[in-house]
């Protein structure tokens, strides 16, 4: 999806305030041409807002945005090669599929073959030309989401805007629809940017995520690399499950280290960080899908006992949250690979949890 690597879309030092309220804080962010990029975090963390911002709708207080080389200081929401698709889609209920296709076309420069030849297009595109005489209130949920993006991408923008564009949709629905949105985006090679507070829709979609705090960008990355090497504690909330424990390092060799973790009430082996040294304090992060848990004793590295406090059943996995020996809370996921068979852990057996060393995240912030 990614496409050429010189920044398409330059945002530079961009802040925004309300009276003496600071949405967006001295953000800066390239994004390249053809690329799916994710502003993620949770309500008031000035995604929307900067998003609104790249629209035109609102104007920076500080900083500057630039698109394709052109500054869009003062540039107005109707002049900008640029569309943005609502959460709630804003499809005209009175109007066909077709004609609301077509709407955004009525201003430009095209004849009335043209406009019908591009309509045309763009329903063959998202799948809908059986659907074109229906309004709106005759399709499904996710049907609408797609004339949604028929309409915006049917004036051919630079680049698209969507705000939280599968929130409306079920779950089964919206995870089809996220493979839909990435198809969608590699034929028409558009620059998307994806607003969402669903860490699971911005992994899928996006080549590279930003997740967002309290107006700041807190980290940058393709999804994968924001996952198992988050940089901050509030990242590694954000992005997934974690259980983390404060640590203190006693050892340091090489690319490996050791830390006393007193929810542990043992010692562990881990990675190391840049600088680590002996006697510092720091954070050790497990995600539940890193750890291993069985019936018993395991030859593998950093082995915990523990007894089963909760559990729950999710069908494909389960979730054990596993008393530790200095006290602490392990969480667990178990795949259940096999339909039957041996019997799985139950409320308050002894259980084994390890993990490998690599499994481990360090977080000093």
């Amino acid at each position: 999806m990614t496409g050429a690597s010189a920044p398409f879309l330059r945002i530079e030092g961009v802040s925004k305030t309300f009276g003496t309220f600071q949405a967006v804080r001295d953000v800066s962010l390239t994004i390249t041409k053809g690329e799916i990029f994710a502003l993620l975090g949770g309500s008031g963390c000035g995604k929307t807002t900067l998003l609104r911002m790249l629209a035109g709708f609102e104007e920076p207080s500080a900083g500057r945005i630039f698109l394709d080389g052109q500054d869009m200081t003062g540039v107005p929401p109707w002049e900008r090669p640029v569309h943005m698709m609502f959460q709630s889609y804003a499809l005209f209920p009175h109007m066909t599929v077709e004609k609301n296709v077509g709407y955004g076309l009525k201003h430009e420069r095209m004849s009335a073959p043209e406009r019908a030849d591009r309509v045309r297009a763009m329903l063959d595109l998202v799948q809908l030309t059986p659907f074109a005489q229906r309004k709106p209130h005759q399709i499904s949920g996710g049907q609408r989401q797609r004339v949604a993006l028929a309409r915006a991408l049917a004036r051919q923008p630079k680049l698209l805007l969507l705000d939280e564009p599968l929130a409306a949709l079920d779950k089964k629905l919206r995870e089809h629809t996220q493979f839909e949105l990435m198809s969608i985006q590699e034929r028409t090679g558009v620059t998307f940017i994806v607003v969402t507070h669903d860490q699971e829709e911005a992994m899928t979609l996006a080549d590279r995520i930003a997740v967002m705090d309290r107006g700041q960008v807190q980290q940058v990355g393709p999804p994968g690399e924001v996952y198992e090497h988050p940089a901050s504690r509030f990242v590694a909330n954000f992005l997934g499950s974690i259980t983390q424990f404060e640590a203190t390092v006693t050892a340091v060799n090489g690319t490996r280290a050791r830390l006393s973790v007193p929810a542990f009430a043992a010692e562990v082996e881990t990675g190391t960080l840049p600088g680590l040294a002996v006697g510092e304090k720091l954070t050790l992060g497990l995600r539940p899908e890193k750890v291993a848990l069985q019936r018993d004793p395991p030859d593998a590295a950093n082995v915990l006992s523990g007894e089963v406090k909760d559990l729950a059943y999710f069908g494909k996995d389960s979730l054990y949250r596993v008393i530790l020996p200095g006290g602490g809370l392990m969480s667990v996921h178990a795949v259940n690979a096999r339909r039957g068979g041996d019997a799985r852990p139950d409320w308050h057996d002894r259980v084994w949890l390890s993990f490998e060393p690599a499994a481990a995240i360090l977080l000093r912030e």
